[in-house]
């Protein structure tokens, strides 16, 4: 698996690295990220779960033993929550959302897709997402995923960052541009 360690690294790539192939072993790569995408959705959505996860003043024993309720609750079991409990009992709770996010990277790597990030100023339709995703499929010739944030700041107009390349077509840049030449004009 040597490609893939060059898109993670640390202790979570090692951590996400193994987690890779065991579910790649398995035939399990869809329901182990589906898994880990409600999990990860469950820590940003609830502070309580992310200070369990984050907090050093839990011990091992209750992180894991609260973690095993909330997997219950959330009906996430498996080989997700297996790795959950495990990385719970060895004190490395606290780097889970890395450990998801290398994860993610890799079954992308293994599925020949791209992730880009997009900025928008606000929600996009459907209809207007699907060109983006479109253009953006023609550009890099691999399936993209989109990860759409919104920032009103932006003011309009979109940023698309797709591995180390970024396009900043916002209003904002656009205005700041524009100001900055009308200063040097002086």
């Amino acid at each position: 698996m040597a490609g893939e360690q060059s898109i993670v690294s640390g202790m979570a790539g090692r951590y996400a690295t193994a987690l890779f192939e065991l579910a790649l072993e398995a035939n399990a790569l869809d329901s182990v990220t589906a898994d880990l995408a409600a999990f990860d959705a469950l820590v940003a959505d609830n502070p309580d779960l992310l200070r369990l996860v984050r907090s050093p003043v839990f011990g091992a024993e209750e992180q894991t033993k609260a973690l095993t309720a909330v997997l219950g609750k959330a009906g996430i079991s498996g080989l997700a929550a297996n790795f959950l409990k495990v990385i719970a009992s060895n004190r490395r709770l606290f780097a889970v959302r890395d450990m998801i996010r290398d994860y993610r990277a890799l079954v992308a790597r293994h599925k020949g897709e791209v992730t880009a990030q997009l900025t928008v100023a606000e929600t996009l339709s459907d209809a207007r997402l699907g060109e983006i995703k479109d253009a953006l499929k023609s550009v890099t010739k691999k399936d993209v995923h989109v990860d759409v944030h919104i920032d009103p700041t932006i003011i309009g107009g979109l940023i698309v960052k797709v591995g180390s390349r970024m396009v900043d077509s916002s209003l904002r840049t656009k205005l700041n541009a524009i100001k900055f030449a009308m200063k040097e004009a002086r």
